[in-house]
């Protein structure tokens, strides 16, 4: 045991690290950016096809954003640039998923969610009936009025 605790801490470093408030920011965007691997495996595993869920998104904008953070803080010019733009693909790609989770249909048979633009609910095969008139109130509402 006490092998192990002088390899961990040598001339008052931990793992031979100087550690800091800063530092730990650091560490901790680098944790938060690797987990997304771990989730994006994870889910494509449970599910045996490519996913990239949500989380990843958070993950990546949480953790490159603490990277940007430190990198800042320590006026590392090289690291600023590779972290500074990486939040704009994760943001949209958190918005293009929510607008996708939006835009599924509840079976009024099962309750089941269902596919943007299904016909036939999946799990119970019920018609979907989808309201028109609701349908195209929320393209005009989508779309900028015309100027005359």
């Amino acid at each position: 045991m006490d092998l192990l605790a002088s390899a961990a801490w040598h001339d008052g470093k931990f793992l031979g690290i100087e550690w800091s408030v800063w530092k730990v920011i650091g560490w901790l965007g680098n944790a938060v950016f690797f987990s997304r691997f771990l989730v994006q495996w994870y889910a494509t595993e449970k599910l045996k096809r490519v996913v990239v869920p949500a989380a990843f998104w958070w993950l990546s904008l949480t953790g490159s954003l603490l990277l940007l953070i430190y990198s800042i803080e320590r006026r590392d010019s090289v690291f600023i640039f590779a972290y500074l733009f990486t939040w704009i693909p994760y943001i949209r790609n958190l918005v293009i998923h929510r607008r996708h989770q939006d835009a599924h249909l509840t079976c009024p048979l099962c309750a089941a969610s269902c596919a943007p633009r299904s016909n036939f609910c999946a799990a119970c095969g019920a018609p979907l009936v989808v309201d028109k008139q609701t349908e195209s109130s929320k393209k005009a509402a989508a779309q900028p009025e015309r100027v005359r």
